[in-house]
This record gives C-alpha cells, sequence and structure tokens, in this order.
C-alpha cells in the first residue's frame, strides 16, 4: 500500500472511531481550515489539518495526496474531492446492483443516460412543477438528470457519475441487503 493510501485508511478509521458523524465532523473541521474562504485547502493546508488529527505527513506526502485526490487538476484539494476520496469502496453486491439501476435507465445501451433515456422509462408529467405549468416535462426530467451529474451539467450522466453519485449514498447505508432492497425499490428491479 503507498503512502496516499495508507493516509486515506488511517483517516478513514479515525473518522469511523469517531461515529456516524466523523466524515460530517471533518467536513466542518476542514471548512474551518479553509482561511481564504477559496473552499479548497492547498497542500500546507490539508498537512497541517491531518497534523491536527494526529496524522502527520511531510510536504511529498501531503503534495502526494493533494495530486491523487485533486479531481478537477486545480492542485488544491476541494472538500468534495477529498470526502469522495474517503468513501469506503462499495461491495460487489451494491455496484451490480447500481449498474442494474443504470442499466433501466439508459434505454439507448450507448453507456450514457440522456433525456430521451428518461423518457422510455419515466413520465416527468405527474411532477407537481409540471403540473402547475411551472417547468415542462423535458425541464422536470432534465434535473432529475441533474440530480446525478458531476459538476458539469452537460444532459448526459455516465455509470461513472451514477456510481459516484450512490456511493455517497452508500456510505450512509450499513449492510449490503438493505441497500440492494432500497435500490431495488427505488428503481423497481
Amino acid at each position: 500500500m503507498d503512502t496516499v493510501d495508507s493516509v486515506m485508511e488511517r483517516l478513514r478509521a479515525q473518522c469511523l472511531s469517531r461515529g456516524a458523524s466523523g466524515i460530517q465532523g471533518l467536513a466542518r473541521f476542514f471548512r474551518r481550515l479553509d482561511r481564504d474562504g477559496s473552499r479548497s485547502l492547498d497542500a500546507g493546508e490539508l498537512r497541517r489539518g491531518l497534523a491536527e488529527l494526529g496524522l502527520v505527513l511531510d510536504a511529498a506526502e501531503a503534495d502526494a495526496v493533494c495530486r491523487r485526490w485533486d479531481r478537477d487538476g486545480s492542485g488544491t484539494l476541494d472538500l468534495e474531492e477529498f470526502l469522495r476520496a474517503l468513501r469506503p469502496p462499495m461491495s460487489q453486491a451494491r455496484t451490480a446492483v447500481i449498474a442494474a439501476a443504470f442499466a433501466k435507465l439508459d434505454r439507448s445501451g450507448d453507456g450514457v443516460v440522456t433525456v430521451e433515456d428518461l423518457r422510455g422509462v419515466y413520465s416527468g408529467r405527474a411532477h407537481p412543477k409540471v403540473r402547475s405549468g411551472e417547468w415542462t416535462e423535458e425541464e422536470a426530467l432534465r434535473r432529475f438528470l441533474d440530480t446525478f451529474e458531476a459538476s458539469d451539467k452537460d444532459g448526459q450522466v455516465t455509470l461513472a457519475e451514477f456510481q459516484d453519485y450512490y456511493s455517497s449514498l452508500s456510505a450512509s447505508v450499513d449492510t449490503d441487503e438493505e441497500f440492494v432492497a432500497m435500490m431495488t425499490s427505488a428503481w423497481r428491479l
């Protein structure tokens, strides 16, 4: 296991030892460390924060952690990137049920879900804002799709984006059986 993985495992263990609010508490802690209000931490801020938690890194290790977890290439680590890295890996059962839900939505089978795919599976006509005339059915389906997209809302949800969305939810569900039952019911699998 390399240094970055080791740091992540130690931090996960520390969150678990703090109970269910561990990651939420960590989120508050890192917001406090963001002294310039940029909503991101550079390697130095990250290093100081981890040291306060008892995880001492040298400058090279802190740089490596930032590089590994920096998904948007900004050179800094935003809170979402950091928390995403902390989520424990999902089991095969959870990954499989997420893939089944995605496949149900991906009517065209091209690996991305679009509003057109959704039309083949769901109707937005019953949405309260569609019924009131505030939104069109197209808008309701698009906003539903936006729920699963990362920061780049391009109208196409990939399996990776769908899994990332459910990875966050998965971390709060204790057992595979509960998660699979929830997904099966929600997506009528």
